[in-house]
């Protein structure tokens, strides 16, 4: 304080006593250290980076949305990156070439087997039989199991076999078990058939559209003579049925000698 500022403060504060502290004493000067080559200079860690913080909702559709110039255009983009280094939320990685898809390998077709040819329904008739066929002569029927087991005993069949110089064992009685007529194929698989008499109608699978009742039809190819007549039950009591089955029969087994 100067001695000019010091008697003014005295005069003004009467009976009051100013000390004037004594100066300090002029400081030593700061010695300065030398200058750090920056070779050996350190760099300081770097202060821990705050989060970044999330970009603020874009305002709704509704509301006007101010315009903005900015001077930096790199500004917008920086922010916007900024939002991918928040915490929890990872980019996702680049993509890499697309995954080449391999076809698996097809196995060697095979070929589909053939389907077998259908079988004719006739092909499936069954048949029984009575007697042996020494003669090769067979009589066939349709007619219950119970009838057709009698049938060697029926007055009227071995008449009329005794006329034609046969007897009972020397034909096969033969039932169709079937409304479908028989395979004759499958009868000469089992029986030596060259004569056939049928008592009934559609009771032969190869006569059904080029046969006549009473007249004997003869299958050169086939070796066989055949005919038809009117069920065993109507010939034995229809005289008239009788008289026209006489003259087929012996036209066929005239043709046979």
């Amino acid at each position: 304080m100067s001695a000019e500022k010091l008697a003014f403060l005295q005069n003004f504060y009467t009976d009051v006593t100013l000390y004037l502290p004594a100066e300090p004493a002029a400081e030593a000067p700061v010695p300065v250290a030398p200058p750090v080559p920056q070779t050996a200079a350190v760099t300081a860690p770097l202060a821990p980076k705050a989060p970044a913080v999330a970009p603020a909702p874009l305002a709704p559709a509704s509301l006007p949305i101010p315009s903005r110039s900015y001077s930096n255009p790199t500004a917008g983009l920086e922010r916007l990156a900024s939002g991918f280094n928040q915490p929890g939320i990872h980019p996702e990685p680049a993509a890499g070439p697309a995954p080449r898809l391999v076809a698996p390998a097809r196995a060697p077709e095979t070929a589909a087997p053939a389907a077998a040819p259908a079988v004719p329904p006739v092909m499936l008739t069954q048949f029984s039989t009575l007697g042996d066929n020494a003669q090769g002569v067979l009589l066939l029927f349709r007619l219950p199991n119970e009838q057709f087991q009698k049938l060697h005993r029926n007055v009227f069949l071995n008449k009329m076999l005794q006329a034609l110089g046969l007897v009972m064992a020397d034909v096969v009685l033969v039932n169709v078990e079937s409304d479908l007529p028989v395979a004759l194929q499958n009868l000469r698989r089992e029986l030596a058939a060259t004569h056939i008499i049928a008592f009934g109608k559609n009771l032969l699978d190869v006569t059904i559209r080029n046969t006549q009742i009473y007249e004997p039809v003869l299958f050169t190819t086939l070796g066989l003579s055949y005919l038809a007549s009117a069920t065993v039950d109507l010939v034995e009591y229809d005289v008239s049925l009788k008289k026209r089955l006489w003259p087929g029969l012996q036209a066929m087994f005239s043709n046979a000698q």
